[in-house]
């Protein structure tokens, strides 16, 4: 049996297939069995206003289609755009493997893991950000 593993804190939210779901008082842990469900930690979750980064804006493109807000199909081509423009921008070895795997990812239709490798780089590009600005 394979599939995503969930830890959810007390109370916490997690959007699965559109609907939004509150864990209980205690920890759990669940375990999504079905291939293809959208998932999305609402703690996670970037709001339109904070996407405002290169990074960011392509997290939040995985994003809406974890939501349900857009056609995976629709937003294939697009996003694996913005994936090839930050890689050219971001070269580093560890940078590389991150674009990689969220472009498999991509390919795949596993637009979890896309979001989970491409958070990965916003510690980066904050740490750029803000030598660019000194």
């Amino acid at each position: 049996m394979s599939g995503l593993v969930l830890k959810l804190g007390p109370h916490e939210r997690v959007l699965i297939n559109g609907a939004v779901i509150e864990n209980g008082e205690k920890r759990s842990r669940l375990s999504v069995i079905t291939p293809g469900a959208n998932i999305l930690r609402l703690r996670d979750a970037i709001r339109p206003d904070q996407a405002t980064t290169p990074v960011r804006r392509v997290c939040y493109m995985a994003q809406l289609v974890l939501s349900g807000d857009a056609d995976a199909e629709e937003m294939r081509m697009s996003t694996l755009r913005a994936i090839e423009q930050l890689s050219q921008v971001l070269t580093d070895a560890d940078s590389r493997a991150l674009l990689a795997q969220a472009s498999r990812a991509l390919l795949e239709d596993q637009h979890y893991a896309v979001l989970r490798s491409l958070r990965g780089l916003l510690p980066r590009e904050e740490r750029l950000l803000a030598a660019g600005t000194r």
